[in-house]
């Protein structure tokens, strides 16, 4: 994907505590870093955050994640991480992530979350609300299917 691409970017400066023994980000951290971007891409949404859909019992479960590593990061690096909404089912949702040190592409992967009744633990289908707000905050970057 093209960083033009990305409708939203979040950025984060890489921490020694998030370093390892090669003087690179240990890989575990770079899920981290897309699940604090994807938090900040939700609240930019101004869909309803995690309290208010677990008050209302219909939540995000996390269903898939993946990772392409392409470089590394290394500690001190600002780091900008691109999220977009690549894909809606009918109670799925597919975002794809990117990690970037200024126009270096490091990290590739996307992160799939089911919208769920969390009190039987089945899944339910996107709100309508959801669906218009995702596309109208992706600003006709691309087709969400």
């Amino acid at each position: 994907m093209a960083r033009q691409d990305f409708s939203f970017f979040h950025t984060l400066r890489v921490r020694w505590s998030e370093v390892d023994m090669q003087a690179i980000v240990f890989n575990g951290h770079y899920l981290n870093y897309f699940d604090v971007a994807f938090t900040e891409y939700w609240r930019a949404t101004a869909l309803p955050g995690v309290l208010a859909q677990s008050a209302a019992g219909l939540e995000l479960f996390a269903r898939k994640a993946g990772i392409e590593y392409h470089a590394p990061a290394r500690f001190d690096d600002v780091l900008e991480i691109g999220v977009r909404c690549a894909e809606l089912g009918r109670s799925s949702l597919r975002f794809v992530l990117e990690i970037y040190r200024a126009e270096a592409l490091l990290i590739s992967g996307e992160m799939v979350y089911v919208h769920a009744d969390s009190r039987v633990r089945k899944s339910e289908p996107v709100p309508a609300t959801w669906r218009s707000r995702l596309a109208e905050f992706e600003q006709g970057l691309g087709v969400l299917t």
